[in-house]
């Protein structure tokens, strides 16, 4: 498979990595060009549990990250160590990363899913002691995207690595038992996302374009 660009993302990204964390790795490859040609499209992701593992084909990934993606967008974006693969074409990738945001997709898509884990919050079983951890995560991811959306709407660059785990670690067991604590959070997000940002309104897709078309020039043809 033709690995363009991959990397370990999540919970170790991020900072909130603890001893029982899995190690996850998203990445992006392309596919031969002459597969396009046929009956049957190639597949668009791949997807493995052991090791977890989900890597896109290259034009998914765009269309994925041109729609702000939150999990899709942050391979472009992590820390230098981070990084297992970066060909050429994914350092090109890289460096064409602010192309692909946009003022509305970063608020639908990071405050959209921001409510969804506060939703999942809502709906715990107080009883369910198994739940307590899940709501927890809900909770961290939460206040993750939150962050996120915010700085990237108001700075134009992902935040990755949160610079204090530890507080968001604190924040979260404390939303975890009390859900109704997050509306602040999720109201503050919304005045913040609704003033002016440094995004544009609509993404610029014609490097992206340009940058497939050159993925597929590359790789007409199946490695013998």
């Amino acid at each position: 498979m033709n690995v363009l660009l991959s990397g370990i993302v999540g919970s170790t990204a991020y900072g909130l990595a603890h001893a029982g964390s899995d190690l996850d790795r998203l990445g992006l490859f392309a596919a031969p060009t002459e597969e396009f040609h046929g009956l049957h499209r190639p597949a668009e992701s791949h997807v493995t549990t052991a090791p977890d593992r989900t890597l896109h084909e290259a034009a998914k990934w765009c269309r994925l990250a041109l729609g702000g993606n939150p999990t899709a967008s942050e391979l472009v974006w992590l820390p230098e160590e981070l990084y297992e693969v970066r060909s050429p074409l994914g350092e090109e990738l890289i460096a064409i990363r602010t192309s692909f945001l946009s003022t509305r997709a970063v608020r639908n898509s990071y405050l959209g899913y921001a409510t969804q884990q506060f939703r999942k919050l809502t709906t715990r079983d107080p009883s369910d002691v198994a739940g307590r951890a899940r709501a927890a995560k809900h909770a961290r991811h939460l206040i993750r995207l939150v962050r996120q959306g915010v700085t990237l709407h108001e700075t134009g660059h992902l935040e990755i690595r949160l610079p204090d785990p530890d507080a968001v670690r604190a924040e979260a067991e404390r939303l975890a038992d009390h859900a109704e604590s997050a509306l602040p959070l999720l109201a503050d997000a919304e005045q913040r996302f609704a003033r002016p940002g440094v995004l544009p309104e609509a993404p610029d897709e014609a490097p992206a374009e340009a940058w497939l078309r050159r993925v597929r020039a590359a790789h007409l043809v199946a490695a013998a």
